[in-house]
Formats: structure tokens, C-alpha cells, sequence
């Protein structure tokens, strides 16, 4: 087997040879571009490129990633004038990345941008065999999705799930789903909060504390403490908040049979009251402005991570159809479905900017497809400091809800 090799040399003559290597589907395992060049920004903060077999023919699938999300398209391969896939792979390499990634079945190329036009590219060898499975994997369309929580796993067979076999039953299938999305949130926000120095470590004796207000039946509740206690192996104490009795018995009863360290008590959100400050703070579906009594108390706790999911908006949707429409969005407005989606949009940027003014990082993402469920926004917010005094967030805020005439709630919690 030979060595690696390494040369400098101009980086267009070294992108055209990525090119040429990228778009040989009997090679190609995957390829990855990343970082950005000196004083430029990419479209994209990554990309990941394969090759799939589809009912169609071969197709270079490119899965682009931006600060939140990630965007996949299937580009077909096609030696006529119009090849789908060297336009898109085109597109891409004229994007000033700072390094591309290519593996294939034989080798590794490895290329860095150095300076403006030039690049120093690596070159080394693999194992043949092992690059022929990977590729083979790797064109398998519809691979099955690593699991952060197996489907036979005993919290799903407890919460009804999964059968006493641990097979997902079928009716029950979107919520697995919506408990495995989320939890990869959670994954990412824990690992984000923790890096960045934000969220403590636990220990046995300081384990940590997760508040969940409008817990529900606990299928999140649940998920967030196997996974966080049996994955990531760290100690975990829950307390789930619901107005209805049922669902603290119920909780606590799965709870029980768990062996989980877990309280569940009775009440409103607003009017929870806890002995010691929680670590992390999940408000997933709590009804129109129950959201914004969560997300109030987390400020008020100084919680260094908050996810909040929020499901119904009634009360920017009602003052929007009493408040006159500033001008020129009276178009907007006149139909009763864009009203009610833009009061949908009012609220979470309202939401998302007061958490910035009161000291938090926030991103609003998508928390499952919304084919699964329609209630599928995260405000997943990492505290990093105090609150903002004036600056450019609040006076967007301010301006913000005197054109348009609201008052709203999270505002009015804080005072603000």
C-alpha cells in the first residue's frame, strides 16, 4: 500500500479534481465541505454529498445544513447535456469552503484551502475492501435512522409505546417518532449548553434538574430522563407539572415501575413553585399563553437551558382581529388562515426575542416534521448572561409591538 502524498497547488486546478472524483458514482463513498475562507461566508455552514439508487436511476443526494437545519435533495445522474448532479455539485464547489472531505473506495483526499487561490491537498490510500461496504451502505436510499432510544426500549413498553415485546405498536407510531426528534434537540442543546461552559456537570449528589411544566402523560418527561441517565450516563431528578390529577397518578405510577428518580405534582404553571432552581426547563405543548408562564418562570430561575415547543397561539390571534393593520399589511390580514399564521409567527418571534432581552442565546428550529404533528417549533434558548439594558433587541421589540398594536403575555410577565 502506498503512502500519503501531500502538495500545494492552485485551488481551482485542485477543486476541478475533487470534481472529477466526486462525481464517479462507482467510487464515490461520501464527501463533506465545511468551514469558510478567510472573510467570506458560504451559503451553507456544511454539506454532505452520496450517491443513492432510486426507482428512477442513480442520483447524487446533497444534504445542506445551515445554522438550525438540515435540506436534502436528490440530484439525477445523467450523461446527456443536462446532468442534474454536476450542476448542483458545481454550485457547491464555487462556494468559498474552507475544506473538502472525499473518501472513496480506494482512497482519501483531503483539501485545504491555504490562501485565496491556493490549496494543499493530501492523498491517502484505504482499504479497498473496507471502502467497497461502505459504499455499497451508503447507497442504500432508505437506511434506517440510529436511534437514540430503541423502540423495544422498557420506558416505551411502560408509556404504551411499544407491546409487552417491545415492537413499536403501529397507532403509535408519530409519537415515537416526535419523542426520538426530540430528543435529538435535547441531545444538541445539552452537549451546546455544556461545551460553551453554561450548564454544570452532574454528579450523584448534584444530580441534574429538569422541570417539565404541562407535562402531560410524561412521554417526554420520560424519554428525556432515560435517555440523559442510560445514553449519557448522567444523574438526572425530573419534576413534571399538570393541572389534571389523572396525570400525576398516572406519572407517578410509571414512575415507579421505572425506578425513576421523578416527582409529578398538581398545578398550574403559573403557579408552580419549586425548592431549588431547575438545570433545564421543558414547556412541550403547554396551551397559548400557558408557554409564556413557563418560559417566564425559566427566566425568573435563571435556568441555563430552556426547550419550549409551543402549540396553540389564541391570544396574538385575538388581538390582531380587534387591532387595526398597520399599513401595508392589511393583505395579510384579511384572510382568516394568514392571520392566523402570521399571529402564529408573531408570537414565537415575540417569545424568542424577549428570551434574547432577558439574556439567552435562542434558535428557533423545527422540532418535527410537520407531517407527524402540526405543533412542530422549538425555542431551544442557552443562557448566557444578564439582561440586555436598551441596545437594538429591545427596541426592535418595542417597535415592533407598537406597530402592530399587541400586548403580549410574556412582555406583561416581565414587565417588559
Amino acid at each position: 500500500m502506498s503512502e500519503a502524498r501531500t502538495l500545494s497547488e492552485p485551488l481551482l486546478r485542485a477543486l476541478n479534481r475533487m470534481r472529477s472524483v466526486i462525481l464517479d458514482p462507482d467510487r464515490l463513498v461520501k464527501a463533506v465541505a465545511s468551514g469558510r475562507q478567510k472573510g467570506t461566508t458560504p451559503a451553507w455552514r456544511r454539506v454532505e454529498m452520496r450517491y443513492v439508487d432510486l426507482k428512477s436511476g442513480t442520483h447524487l443526494q446533497i444534504t445542506t445544513y445551515d445554522a438550525t437545519q438540515a435540506f436534502t435533495a436528490n440530484h439525477k445522474v445523467s450523461t446527456g447535456s443536462t446532468n442534474e448532479a454536476a450542476e448542483a455539485l458545481d454550485a457547491l464547489l464555487d462556494e468559498p469552503f474552507a475544506s473538502w472531505h472525499v473518501e472513496t473506495v480506494t482512497e482519501k483526499h483531503e483539501l485545504l484551502v491555504t490562501k485565496p487561490t491556493t490549496a494543499r491537498v493530501t492523498v491517502a490510500p484505504r482499504p479497498a475492501e473496507g471502502g467497497k461496504a461502505e459504499l455499497d451502505k451508503a447507497r442504500l436510499h432508505d437506511q434506517a435512522k440510529e436511534r437514540l432510544l430503541s423502540e423495544d426500549d422498557p420506558v416505551f413498553v411502560a408509556l404504551g409505546l411499544s407491546d409487552k415485546d417491545g415492537k413499536l405498536k403501529p397507532s403509535r407510531q408519530a409519537k415515537y417518532r416526535q419523542v426520538e426528534e426530540f430528543l435529538r434537540q435535547l441531545a444538541a442543546a445539552i452537549g451546546d449548553a455544556q461545551g460553551s461552559g453554561r450548564l454544570r456537570t452532574p454528579t450523584t449528589e448534584e444530580p441534574l434538574r429538569i422541570v417539565d411544566l404541562g407535562c402531560g402523560n410524561g412521554y417526554l418527561t420520560f424519554a428525556a430522563q432515560r435517555y440523559l441517565t442510560s445514553v449519557r450516563d448522567m444523574p438526572v431528578v425530573v419534576t413534571g407539572v399538570d393541572v389534571k390529577e389523572q396525570s400525576a397518578r398516572h406519572n407517578s405510577e410509571v414512575a415507579r415501575s421505572l425506578g425513576v428518580n421523578a416527582e409529578f405534582v398538581v398545578g398550574t404553571i403559573a403557579g408552580v413553585e419549586l425548592d431549588q432552581r431547575p438545570d433545564v426547563v421543558l414547556a412541550l405543548h403547554a396551551c397559548d399563553t400557558a408557554t409564556d408562564d413557563a418560559l417566564a418562570h425559566a427566566i425568573s430561575w435563571e435556568a441555563p437551558l430552556v426547550l419550549a415547543a409551543p402549540c396553540c397561539h389564541h391570544d396574538i390571534a385575538a388581538q390582531l382581529r380587534k387591532s387595526p393593520t398597520p399599513s401595508p399589511y392589511a393583505m395579510v390580514t384579511r384572510h382568516g388562515i394568514l392571520r392566523e399564521r402570521l399571529a402564529d409567527t408573531l408570537t414565537d418571534a415575540i417569545r424568542a426575542s424577549l428570551l434574547r432581552i432577558s439574556g439567552y442565546k435562542v434558535d428557533v428550529v423545527q422540532f418535527v416534521e410537520s407531517q407527524h404533528t402540526p405543533r412542530n417549533t422549538l425555542l431551544r434558548a442557552v443562557r448566557t448572561g444578564g439582561p440586555v439594558k436598551g441596545g437594538s433587541v429591545k427596541k426592535e421589540y418595542d417597535e415592533l409591538v407598537a406597530e402592530w398594536g399587541i400586548k403580549p403575555k410574556l412582555g406583561e410577565l416581565l414587565r417588559l
